[in-house]
């Protein structure tokens, strides 16, 4: 017979160690305009599931979409010139 044992410890253990680092914590600060900006293209999306979506809600999907794009790219450029060593020549 297998007995059935919760991981109750394992999964709310907490310590000190388990915290995130500053790095981490400034990665998700770099990265929260994408974050912020995938919720409202998620949160536009979600509005017509239930729903055939109309003008305005495709345009809001678009503009979101734009929104989301944006952001990556400015974190993205943001990340190539901070790791570029040296500067402009």
């Amino acid at each position: 017979m297998n007995h059935v044992v919760t991981l109750q410890d394992a999964v709310t253990a907490f310590a000190d160690f388990m915290e995130p680092t500053n790095a981490e914590l400034d990665a998700i600060d770099r990265e929260m305009p994408v974050i912020l900006a995938d919720v409202d293209l998620l949160d536009a999306q979600i509005m017509t599931l239930d729903r055939v979506p109309t003008e305005f809600d495709e345009r809001r999907i678009r503009r979101a979409r734009r929104r989301a794009l944006a952001a990556r790219v400015a974190v993205i450029n943001q990340t190539a010139s901070a790791s570029l060593p040296g500067g402009a020549a």
